[in-house]
């Protein structure tokens, strides 16, 4: 139905073009509040009222009567009615919305889907978990979200690069090699000489073991030998932090996600990033000195208060290599950076806009984007569970992922807001009913494979065939759920909200259980069959599709 629409779209803006000269472009459909309204709607009279001083309700019935002149709304749309003070309501012919059926089917996977635009790139760093421990459930929130993220914008065309950022150096570095070198010499959490402050989990004690038997551990950015010398501290950090890349890393792949790179904190340093940083803000005029350290004048770019950007004990504050590392970005060529961070990160976003604002790089105003996430509490048997045997302090990601599965972790993750609250159930994660909305959503999709392996025939064929039996109420509310699909994910990766997907998909299947209880698909008379097995293969995609989005498997038995 995108051409369908596209089409109509086209008739309405050219009469507005001539009420009113560029009025066109704003042409819009909205899906009426109350179905029974119909099956788009539009404001364009009582928008245009105004500026015109026209009557509204008489602009649109006006509106009205030359829509219905033109011929692609008399091939496609039933009626058009005038409601309360101007609003236009559209039913579209049963034709209109058997469309989608085939260009769903004609699309499969590309349906929703636009072409790459390589000139688009737009950098999305997440997780970013210090190497200091196993990834816990908060990481796995953001991992979801950023994934989700990531394939949505890819949907609308953006040439998407995944980034790791992560701290390889500072107190706590220092803090998870001290914790290990005590574990190395036989010391445990209680005991007089155990060093505070220090990492308390069983984990540590795993990680002492394999440096004491000189093991090798390899992780996608690094790898090292340990060389066994429990007094070499430099050896036991360096080891220390591949190990745990490479459990992160396990945690990562458990959950099915990946990156394009992974960049070092350590690396602004070594490069010399920030210092060039501070040198250029210095040069722009945007920094001043004031009871023995550097300020930078972030209050001209809308803080609160300006910054210490240089301590008098001479170090940086840490919103300086955040500064130069998002310069960098910039700098290879990311027109756009989008970062998924905890609700503690809200307090940096003004002083490195800021930052970037004043190093007079090009940089646009609202550069990166955030989405801030909070973080989530895990329920099990009606009680919340607080801590990890492993982590010593906290449930993992992989705990979760054990406890239920990769599916259920992520789908429950990306269903509510970023900044809402979430408590993961996980009675409810293992459920096999309508309760689970994974399990709800999957299960759709089982079924429909189901029917269409006792049909036996090929899919492909679906496409050409008579579609013009889809004219219940259940078929023609199906074709056009599905028809909005396109629109849903666009709006998804604007407002960075993969739980719009989610509830897309949980309506979905909704709508095609409500279909597949009111008509049989494998009946006698060989035309209905096959277009009722066209509407539910079409279905069937979609779901896939936005499953896809996700990273939720679309699984053909259940």
């Amino acid at each position: 139905m995108l051409l369908v629409k596209q089409e109509l779209l086209a008739v309405l803006a050219a009469e507005l073009d001539k009420l009113s000269p560029g009025a066109g472009q704003k042409a819009a459909f909205e899906s009426p509040k109350v179905a029974a309204h119909g099956d788009f709607a539009s404001t364009a009279a009582m928008q245009l009222a105004k500026p015109l001083k026209l009557n509204p309700r008489q602009l649109a019935e006006n509106l009205r009567e030359s829509l219905l002149a033109a011929p692609a709304y008399q091939r496609w749309v039933d009626a058009v009615e005038v409601a309360g003070p101007g609003f236009i309501n559209f039913r579209l012919k049963p034709a209109a919305k058997q469309e989608t059926v085939r260009e769903v089917l004609t699309a499969a996977g590309q349906f929703g889907v636009k072409p790459v635009d390589r000139a688009r790139r737009v950098v999305v760093e997440f997780v970013s978990a210090n190497p200091t421990g196993p990834l816990h459930v908060g990481h796995g929130r953001q991992a979801a979200l950023g994934d989700a993220i990531c394939n949505l914008f890819a949907t609308q065309g953006w040439d998407v690069y995944r980034e790791f950022y992560y701290n390889d150096a500072g107190v706590q570095i220092h803090t998870l090699a001290t914790s290990t070198q005590a574990r190395a010499k036989g010391l445990k959490p209680g005991d007089a000489l155990w060093p505070e402050p220090a990492y308390n989990g069983d984990y540590i004690d795993d990680i002492a073991r394999d440096f004491i038997a000189k093991k090798t551990v390899r992780s996608d950015d690094r790898e090292f030998t340990a060389s066994g010398d429990i007094e070499d501290l430099d050896a036991i950090r360096q080891f220390a932090v591949a190990y745990l890349r490479h459990e992160q890393d396990l945690d990562l792949k458990a959950f099915a996600v990946g990156f394009d790179n992974y960049y070092l904190e350590s690396s602004l340093y070594s490069s010399g990033r920030v210092e060039a940083t501070v040198a250029r803000l210095k040069q722009a005029g945007k920094t001043y000195e004031q009871d023995g350290a550097l300020w930078l004048k972030s209050t001209d770019y809308g803080d609160d208060k300006d910054r210490v950007m240089k301590k008098s004990d001479g170090s940086y504050t840490y919103f300086v290599p955040d500064v130069a590392y998002h310069l960098a970005k910039w700098e290879r060529g990311f027109t756009r950076a989008i970062n998924i961070q905890g609700m503690d990160h809200h307090g940096t976003i003004a002083r490195v806009r800021a930052g970037l604002q004043a190093a007079g790089a090009g940089v646009p105003a609202g550069y990166p984007d955030y989405v801030l996430h909070t973080m989530v509490r895990v329920m099990r048997h009606g009680e919340e569970v607080k801590i990890s045997k492993r982590a010593g302090s906290y449930v993992t990601l992989r705990d979760l992922v054990e406890w239920t599965s990769k599916d259920a972790v992520r789908f429950f993750l990306l269903s509510r807001k970023p900044d809402t609250e979430y408590v993961f159930d996980i009675d409810l994660a293992l459920a096999k009913n309508n309760e689970n909305p994974v399990y709800y959503v999957q299960y759709a999709h089982a079924r429909i494979c189901s029917v269409l392996a006792a049909w036996g025939g090929d899919v492909a064929t679906l496409k050409g065939m008579d579609l013009s039996a889809l004219d219940s109420p259940q078929a023609q509310a199906l074709m056009l759920l599905m028809a909005r699909y396109p629109d849903m994910l666009a709006n998804a990766a604007t407002g960075f909200a993969p739980h719009d997907v989610a509830f897309y998909l949980r309506e979905l299947a909704a709508s095609y259980h409500s279909y597949y209880d009111a008509e049989r698909i494998l009946v006698d008379d060989e035309v209905v069959k096959l277009a009722r097995l066209a509407l539910v293969a079409a279905t069937a995609q979609v779901l896939h599709n936005g499953l896809k989005v996700l990273g939720v498997d679309a699984p053909q038995k259940m």
